[in-house]
């Protein structure tokens, strides 16, 4: 009988050790991401790409509300956090993206100033409250500009470009995503935004959305809109227009991983090195821009000497 019991202790042991073992790498292997919910269809990309390879890897999107979930481990960020957030996290910037002003097709805006486009003057009459502002005293079709409720990259980024704050765009706010602004303009004949070309075009067919138009701006700076920067139906043209040179009128911002320094998560640092390596294959498919190579490499170098520390 003692032998019995000896035998079943061990068992329980040994159960009890495997238990220990499975969980600590199972937690080990779990990676939670959160952050702007515009990036989520490339980055659910490339977690399924990441997890086929590593199939122990868990790793899952946490949606963003309001505010971040309470616990993640990599935050993907379309702006540039404060000095003090900055200096605890490690970043490494896998693209960019642009910003691009959009109205309702169907409204008297999209088909004025889809011939006519924005300069920089409109844009800032139009999107902000300045009183300053040089005024377009041709501008007097109906429009209602829509934004962002919440502080988040696009509208910072927006704003920022032209030399304001988010608080300065003018409009109706609107609470939720990027995507949430779209859904307000197809429902209103007036409307008009700013937002992404993931978000301004079919990815599949590589055509603007069915009921958006997008409105042309002037790119060189002369004050004019050509009918080269007119060409605005296909968004690999749009991207190869925008990658090809410095362009003005046309915000544009990276798009950035980043991890806390105290981090410690080895699948974490090991799945944004893979992005780091593999990203650039699919950023024109969902309508960002390559990144800086040389910021990337930059970052790239200082996240490996981060993935080395335990």
């Amino acid at each position: 009988m003692r032998n019995l019991k000896t035998i079943f202790l061990a068992a329980g042991l040994a159960l009890a050790a495997f238990s220990h073992a499975f969980a600590q790498e199972s937690n080990e292997n779990k990676v939670i991401i959160t952050g702007v919910r515009f990036a989520y269809p490339l980055v659910d990309k490339w977690i399924r790409e990441y997890t086929a390879a590593n199939p122990k890897a868990q790793i899952a999107i946490e949606t963003r509300t309001i505010t971040d979930p309470a616990k993640y481990d990599l935050l993907i960020e379309a702006y540039d956090q404060e000095k003090e957030v900055k200096e605890t996290r490690e970043y490494i910037s896998i693209g960019r993206y642009a910003l691009l002003p959009v109205a309702n097709a169907k409204s008297a805006f999209a088909k004025e100033y889809a011939d006519k486009g924005l300069n920089e003057k409109t844009y800032k009459q139009i999107f902000f409250h300045d009183i300053y502002a040089e005024k377009d005293k041709s501008l007097n079709t109906p429009y209602t500009v829509y934004t962002r409720l919440q502080k988040a990259g696009a509208p910072l980024t927006f704003a920022r470009y032209f030399g304001y704050e988010q608080q300065n765009i003018k409009g109706k706010a609107i609470a939720g995503a990027d995507e949430h602004l779209i859904k307000a303009l197809l429902k209103d004949e007036t409307g008009i935004t700013y937002t992404t070309p993931g978000l301004a075009y079919d990815l599949q067919s590589r055509k603007p959305l069915d009921g958006l138009t997008i409105i042309p701006v002037d790119l060189d700076g002369n004050g004019r809109v050509s009918k080269e920067e007119k060409a605005l139906e296909n968004l690999d043209q749009v991207i190869a227009t925008l990658e090809a040179g410095k362009v003005k009128n046309v915000p544009v911002e990276n798009i950035h991983f980043s991890i806390a320094k105290n981090n410690s998560n080895p699948e974490a640092k090991k799945f944004l090195l893979w992005v780091a390596a593999n990203a650039d294959k699919d950023l024109h498919q969902f309508g960002y821009l390559k990144a800086d190579a040389k910021r990337l490499a930059d970052e790239k170098e200082k996240l490996e000497r981060f993935q080395a520390v335990k």
